[in-house]
């Protein structure tokens, strides 16, 4: 795959994600404190308890993200075995446990007298709220990035094809895993496990957009061509996730504002056990195993990034269907945004500065 040499940067709604985020936290609460109505009344319009207005939201998160991939990409993945294998491994065997007992331990042990009280799903079951802020961590942890790490490893200068490689395989693998593997870990954090309704999620939030996304990549390259694709389309509907994400962080925050008002220490308490979960999954991938297979530096970096970078949106939209937007479970999803971008732009760093440690690939020994 012909690597691209033309000068990228994060765009202003990527760049500046966290201050995004923060501002719909505090319109969120303002929301939820002078228009309580507001969010309700939109909440209100649903089918079978599927909020109408949250479910469109959530599909324009995850549609312009799908377009994007390449998943003819997955041919060539039997060229660079080791590191798609690792990947998987990092991703499926090792990160979703590591989250689990991390977050437990935190929120469940050393936090959790400063978590008081119990919260009502949206299926009527009553829990403890660490435990929902467990929740949101395990379906942090169980959804591997397939959007902005195309971004972080081309900043750290990793191996663009590789990683769309590794990008379209773990979307793929997403479909068959994030249902078990979340009703597994949910189960034993004794939260209830709707199990039609994670399948549901999984169907609606990840399949349909990949399988339209996929249909509209082909038909739009097939009729315009690539260069319109990547110059004129992908340009106007970059946007339109981000967007939608922080549409969807309003209405969250104006149901949630009461408990950040009257606990505001609860996003450090559950950012913790995340930054902690970020940093080990990291640096096992990058430092340890990507070194002991003897990967070059090209492929360790988006290695280490997929490990270390989450799905954020499927994470959120699968708490919100699940539990309800106002639960700490969706609460937790969105403090994974919060903290995403200054921590991947500090490996991002990290990798640059040691790349020394990594052997060169070909193509950069002929460079």
């Amino acid at each position: 795959m012909e690597i691209q040499n033309k000068k990228r940067d994060l765009g202003i709604f990527e760049k500046y994600l966290t201050i995004w985020v923060a501002l719909c936290i505090a319109g969120g609460i303002l929301l939820g404190r002078f228009f309580p109505q507001a969010a309700v009344t939109l909440d209100s319009y649903s089918v079978y308890e599927v909020s109408i207005p949250i479910a469109i939201a959530l599909f324009f998160m995850m549609y312009p993200i799908m377009v994007k991939i390449d998943f003819g990409e997955v041919l060539r993945a039997a060229q660079t075995p080791k590191p798609v294998l690792l990947t998987l491994i990092i991703n499926w065997a090792i990160k979703p446990f590591t989250m689990f007992l991390i977050a437990y331990f935190f929120l469940g042990y050393v936090f959790v007298d400063f978590i008081p009280g119990t919260e009502i799903l949206a299926n009527g079951t009553e829990v403890e709220l660490w435990r929902s802020y467990v929740s949101g961590c395990i379906l942090l942890g169980i959804a591997p990035c397939t959007a902005m790490v195309l971004m972080w490893s081309y900043l750290a200068r990793g191996n663009d094809g590789l990683t769309l490689i590794m990008v379209a395989i773990n979307s793929l693998t997403m479909l068959i895993l994030y249902a078990p593997l979340g009703g597994f870990l949910l189960g034993v954090n004794s939260m209830p496990i709707p199990w039609q309704t994670i399948l549901l999620s999984v169907a609606v939030y990840v399949g349909l957009p990949l399988v339209l996304g996929y249909l509209t990549r082909r038909w739009i390259i097939s009729k315009k061509g690539m260069a319109w694709f990547e110059g004129k389309f992908l340009h106007i509907l970059t946007p339109v996730s981000i967007i939608a994400l922080l549409g969807t962080l309003v209405l969250l925050f104006s149901f949630k504002g009461d408990v950040i008002v009257q606990n505001p220490l609860t996003i450090l308490w559950i950012a913790v056990p995340l930054f902690i979960q970020t940093m080990l999954i990291f640096t096992l991938g990058y430092f340890v195993l990507a070194r002991r297979f003897r990967l070059p530096y090209r492929d360790a970096a988006p290695v280490g990034m997929i490990g270390a970078s989450n799905h954020f949106e499927v994470a959120i939209a699968t708490a919100a269907i699940l539990f309800g937007l106002s639960s700490g479970a969706a609460l937790a999803t969105v403090v994974g945004v919060l903290i995403e971008v200054p921590v991947m732009l500090m490996l991002v760093k990290i990798c640059l500065r040691t790349q020394n440690l990594f052997e060169k690939s070909a193509i950069e020994n002929e460079a």
